[in-house]
This record gives structure tokens, C-alpha cells and sequence, in this order.
């Protein structure tokens, strides 16, 4: 049975029922999951369907027109966290020019309560909707008493003293702060997609990589570093990656390059994961090869000592 639905109009997801959460959830970070958890729970409580409306492009990438947004998911590996959630189903709404000019009460009416049959709504309590951010709590409120459906608001979840959010994500992540990042996520921080053949300049040089192009995804870091490649074998194999434009080549398009250690075979149209363990250093422009390559051969030994520090601790 089909699980994630795109469009805006049509019969009703949920004729029986539901019970919604609503969120661009970019990362599904802990607190996304404390919202989808208590989605599912009070779903099977009452006996009702679980439904998250999220939207693809995300509303800052919209806004943004055309320039690169950083993201800490991209829309498919958003999709398949949410429906791994165990949510019953996901309505991923195009953002476009029709969905900001809708009211807050018409999206609410028109959207989750006639498309997503929605009898019980969950939001954080920073929640924002509908044309220019005009929506909130206190609307929301307003529309639960006239139209009959419960209203929920989640508290923040929080990691520390911090409060969890993808914004305070995404800067970690720029910062090389793994560990803290993980600990928000709920996972490692990793960007998968299928290896593509490059130049093949790496090989030559010694230090073949397994490429991966972001396509329209901004990564929210750049640079050179310590990574564990899941994917290839059955446990995880360490290595060095760079991801940026690759400057000294005259590169022009963001990729993620993997060198995997003591790793010697054909991955071309395989899908990996390169998770981040450590940040090394920026990425740079050498005057030459030769420079560039003395500079690949610190970068490994210094991520091989990292990664074998990790695993010894």
C-alpha cells in the first residue's frame, strides 16, 4: 500500500481518521522523532491512522530562489527517515507559489482536515504556517475549537542546555562538531548516494576515490576529512574524503571524493554512505600536483590515527 502521497487535492488520505504532525523535518533530528513518536502513539491509541505533512523543497530553499541552502538531509533520505519512523503515512507537499499564497485557515481546512483527515494535530510549539508565517499556536488554537480536532504542542527537546533544532545542527556540522551533531541527530551524521566515475585523477595519483555528486543538495560543511564508508563491505571502512569544488583541479561542482583505506575493487553505480568522524582541515588551492599530493599523504596518515583512536577507545 502506498505510503507518501505529493499532491495537495484529492479524497482524503485518512477517512477515518488522524492523527497529524506537521514540519519541514529537515534531519530528522530527536526532536522530529519525539513529534513522530507521539503522533504514533496517540494514533494507535485512538484507533486512527499516523500522518506527517512535511514539504519538499523544503520552505528555505523556496524562499531562498535559487540560492544554496544547506541541508542536513536530502529530500529522499528525509522521505525514507520518516517513513522508517514508523509513521503510517507521509503527505510531502510541493512548495511552491499555490502553497504560500494559502492562508493559514486554508491549510489548515483544505489540507489537514479535508486531504488529511485529521482529528488531532501535533506541533512544536515554535510552529509557524501558512502565507508570510501568519499561523501559529494561538491560531491554531482558534481553529481547534471551531472545527473540533485536538490540539497537541510538543515542549523542545533538548540536548544539554541546548535546545535541539536543525538550524543549531547545521552549524555544528560546519564546525567539525561530529560528536555533539550525533548526539541531536540521533545518528551519525553520513551523505550517501551512488559512486560516479570522475576523472580518475585520484587513481593516478595514488589515492583512488569514490565519488559522489550532490546534484541540487548544499551539504551544510566543506573541507577535507576522517570518514567511515558504509556500504562496501560488512563492516564500515575507514578513510579520507574531501567535499567541496576541488580548487586546484579547476572544479566547479561540490563533490564528496572517498579515498577508502587498503581498499582496492570497482564501486561505480553502488549506493554508499560516507559517514563523518573528524574535520582536518579547509579545502585549498596548491600551486601543483606534486604539493597537493604531500598534503593527501598528511591528510590520510593523520585520519588513520584519528580513526584508529576512536576504535581503540
Amino acid at each position: 500500500m502506498n505510503r507518501l502521497f505529493r499532491d495537495a487535492a484529492g479524497p482524503s488520505l485518512a477517512p477515518g481518521g488522524s492523527v497529524v504532525c506537521v514540519g519541514a523535518f529537515d534531519g530528522v533530528h530527536l526532536g522530529h522523532r519525539a513529534l513522530l513518536a507521539r503522533t504514533c502513539a496517540r494514533a494507535r491509541e485512538l484507533g486512527l491512522q499516523s500522518l506527517a505533512v512535511t514539504f519538499e523543497p523544503v520552505p528555505r530553499e523556496y524562499f531562498a530562489q535559487g540560492h544554496a541552502v544547506p541541508r542536513l538531509t536530502s529530500a529522499r533520505d528525509k522521505l525514507a527517515l520518516l517513513l522508517d519512523s514508523g509513521i503510517g503515512r507521509v503527505l510531502a507537499l510541493r512548495f511552491n507559489a499555490h502553497l504560500t499564497a494559502m492562508s493559514a485557515t486554508a491549510f489548515v481546512e483544505q489540507l489537514l482536515l479535508a486531504r488529511a483527515g485529521m482529528r488531532e494535530l501535533w506541533v512544536g510549539a515554535d510552529f509557524h504556517f501558512g502565507h508570510a508565517r501568519r499561523g501559529n499556536v494561538a491560531l491554531l488554537e482558534q481553529l481547534a475549537t471551531a472545527h473540533g480536532f485536538t490540539l497537541q504542542v510538543l515542549a523542545d527537546v533538548r540536548e544539554g542546555d541546548e535546545r535541539v533544532s536543525s538550524s543549531a545542527l547545521r552549524a555544528l556540522l560546519a564546525l567539525g562538531e561530529f560528536d555533539a551533531a550525533a548526539r541531536g541527530l540521533g545518528r551519525r551524521f553520513s551523505i550517501g548516494g551512488h559512486v560516479v566515475r570522475g576523472l580518475q585523477l585520484g587513481r593516478k595519483l595514488g589515492y583512488p576515490t569514490a565519488n559522489i555528486r550532490l546534484g541540487r543538495r548544499t551539504a551544510p560543511l566543506g573541507g577535507i576529512f576522517a570518514v567511515r564508508v558504509h556500504g562496501v563491505a560488512a563492516t564500515a571502512l575507514p578513510g579520507v574524503a574531501s567535499l567541496g569544488i576541488r580548487p586546484t583541479v579547476a572544479g566547479t561542482e561540490p563533490l564528496l571524493e572517498a579515498h577508502l583505506f587498503d581498499f582496492d575493487g570497482d564501486l561505480y553505480g553502488r549506493r554508499i554512505e560516507v559517514e563523518f568522524v573528524a574535520r582536518l582541515r579547509d579545502e585549498r588551492k596548491f600551486d601543483d600536483l606534486p604539493a597537493m599530493v604531500r598534503q593527501i599523504e598528511r591528510d590520510a596518515a593523520q585520519a588513520r590515527e584519528l580513526l584508529a583512536a576512536r576504535r581503540c577507545a
